[in-house]
């Protein structure tokens, strides 16, 4: 049995999250979007915040995190992609977030970073860009409680996700387990139909997806096909580990006097 497939089956498809971005969702109509993704079994809300600095977009503030506290129970996932994070720890976690998460690109203090947000009471994360090594966190990664893995260039949603990411949450798996670190592995681009149950297959176990849920024919539904995406990836895992089992057993009987 590879260690792939010891990771794939030995976690539970019910510790699988999806996360809706609301980067992608029609605000005219937050409340009804926010309930559709409650409705559709969402586990996390994803909040995306650009500074139009670090990345080529502007988007929400602390105002918003409010808003969407208020319209939800469901944890609220703050990815921050800005320059100097630590300006809005305080207000964000005042505002509702339950999750902040840091690029290491912009955190040259980064484990000082990370323990003040943990000392706010919310879940510290930390992410990398496509081209950022795994190196850039790992000493950091007895205090994080969540990897993130940017599988597009941050600023846009609805971006093709980069292919080469596959292997790159394969090495974070290892580096996670490697390290006994309890830390989500969450993705966060490119999340579709087609290309989730490979990350969960690496070793992802929560999913931020926008563009595939809001622009579906039924964005509810949506969410429960990305999940059984991930159901489908694990039973091929188990399949192909029954199958190896059994070719191992033939040759150790074969070989026997």
């Amino acid at each position: 049995m590879s260690a792939d497939q010891t990771r794939t089956t030995g976690r539970t498809v019910g510790s699988v999250r999806i996360a809706p971005s609301i980067l992608s969702a029609d605000f005219a109509r937050l409340a009804d979007e926010i309930a559709m993704c409650e409705a559709g079994g969402a586990d996390w809300i994803h909040v995306d915040v650009m500074d139009g600095v670090f990345v080529p977009n502007l988007t929400f503030g602390t105002k918003v995190i409010e808003t969407v506290r208020r319209l939800t129970t469901l944890p609220l996932d703050v990815h921050l992609m800005v320059v100097e994070p630590e300006k809005y720890f305080d207000s964000f976690a005042a505002a509702g977030a339950n999750v902040l998460t840091i690029h290491t690109e912009t955190a040259p203090h980064l484990h000082r970073q990370l323990s003040r947000i943990r000392e706010l009471g919310c879940q510290a994360g930390v992410t990398i860009n496509p081209a950022t090594p795994l190196s850039a966190l790992r000493e950091v990664v007895p205090i994080i409680d969540v990897l993130l893995l940017m599988t597009v260039n941050p600023g846009f949603s609805g971006q093709a996700f980069i292919p080469g990411s596959v292997d790159k949450i394969r090495r974070a798996r290892r580096l996670l387990d490697e390290s006994g670190s309890a830390a989500v592995l969450e993705v966060d681009g490119g999340m579709t139909r087609s290309t989730i149950g490979a990350c969960f297959g690496a070793g992802a176990d929560t999913f931020v997806a926008g563009n595939a849920i809001f622009s579906a024919a039924d964005p509810r539904a949506e969410i429960g096909a990305l999940r059984d995406r991930c159901v489908a990836s694990a039973s091929r895992a188990t399949a192909s580990e029954a199958a190896l089992d059994e070719r191992v057993d033939a040759h150790a009987g074969g070989g026997r006097s």
